[in-house]
């Protein structure tokens, strides 16, 4: 038995992992992209705002990290104006095989290229960066809890170093002493590798806007018993790591954030970025009543994209590098990070 840690990256990244299978993560959940081509609308505005704050550079980048099989990517690449366009060049950063047919535009690398002037985008990356779990024993001692191909497990070592750091700063446990039998089972998952895979992927960035999209919890309400799961076929499933299903735990965005981040909600973002799920008037069935259909639509998967308790809960974590944040926002509290995965229907 070993750490989830281990596990989940050979369960989801090895030889045969989870997202090495050739139906994608579009075949077992559905992200944000995939519900509506507005997302991709709104990302594409984004960058032309990162392309204004940066003066409109000779080259200006889109990086999409955790590409999945590059639909965000080339659709933004397709929502760009044609004097945007000409200037844009993609690149999407994924473990997983070049898919066939991508647009030629795109480069299909599996690290963020260095130096690059424009938009780093990671929507639903930081999730399924493989982190441990640590749970409470009976002592009160907060011990490393280990798993078997099976999804069996045990408790192994207790944590230390910079692992025990890290949660008595952004998830703290009860401490041994002060423990009683009502402690025990608690758990918390060590975000410190994700803490470190954000800020390698801002590092890469020459000039412009890092983006992490993600489900989370802040410091004022860490889910007691932890986040771990896994999603397989559409439906929430026990998280096993022998690779054939998803495993994800829910992202402390806040302790993820550099100096300079800033944490709004998807709906915050979206609606800034022209996204609203307010119906179109009904005046406008009366003169149009094609256009009408067509905006109602458009209503709905606005409102799926920016739902209290759904999408619109996600965590938006923007980081400036060497220019000011582009969402013309002022700082007010971020509203609840969210609790659930969206599945696919």
């Amino acid at each position: 038995m070993r750490g989830w840690r281990p596990a989940t990256e050979e369960a989801l990244y090895g030889p045969r992992g989870f997202y090495r299978r050739p139906e994608g993560p579009a075949g077992h959940f559905r992200t944000s992209v995939h519900a509506s081509p507005l997302f991709a609308g709104a990302v594409a505005r984004l960058l032309r705002l990162v392309d204004e704050a940066l003066g409109h550079p000779a080259e200006l980048a889109f990086v999409d990290l955790g590409a999945g099989r590059g639909e965000l990517v080339g659709a933004v690449l397709k929502a760009l104006p044609a004097e945007v366009a000409s200037r844009a060049r993609g690149y999407a950063v994924e473990r997983a095989a070049r898919p066939a047919g991508l647009d030629h535009r795109i480069e299909w690398l599996p690290q963020p290229p260095p130096g690059v002037t424009g938009l780093l985008f990671a929507n639903e990356w930081l999730d399924n960066v493989p982190v441990d779990v640590v749970e409470v024993d009976a002592h009160g001692v907060p011990r490393l809890v280990l798993v078997a191909p099976d999804g069996t497990e045990s408790l192994g070592e207790p944590v230390g170093g910079a692992d025990a750091h890290w949660l008595q700063k952004w998830w703290p446990l009860p401490p041994p002493a002060d423990s009683s039998s009502s402690a025990e089972g608690l758990r918390a998952e060590i975000g410190l590798p994700r803490d470190t895979a954000w800020a390698s992927a801002v590092a890469a960035l020459g000039r412009g806007l890092a983006v992490a999209v993600d489900y989370g919890h802040d410091a004022g309400a860490r889910p007691p018993f932890g986040t771990l799961t896994g999603f397989r076929e559409g439906r929430e499933t026990a998280p096993v790591p022998d690779g054939s299903c998803d495993i994800t735990a829910h992202v402390a965005l806040d302790a993820c954030a550099l100096p300079g981040g800033r944490l709004l909600s998807q709906r915050e973002a979206l609606r800034t970025l022209g996204v609203s799920g307010d119906r179109p008037p009904l005046t406008l069935a009366a003169t149009d009543p094609a256009a009408y259909v067509r905006a109602l639509a458009g209503a709905g998967e606005a409102a799926e994209l920016t739902a209290r308790g759904g999408l619109g809960d996600f965590g938006w974590l923007t980081q400036p590098v060497g220019i000011p944040d582009p969402f013309p926002l002022p700082d007010p509290p971020p509203d609840p990070l969210p609790t659930q995965e969206e599945p696919s229907p």
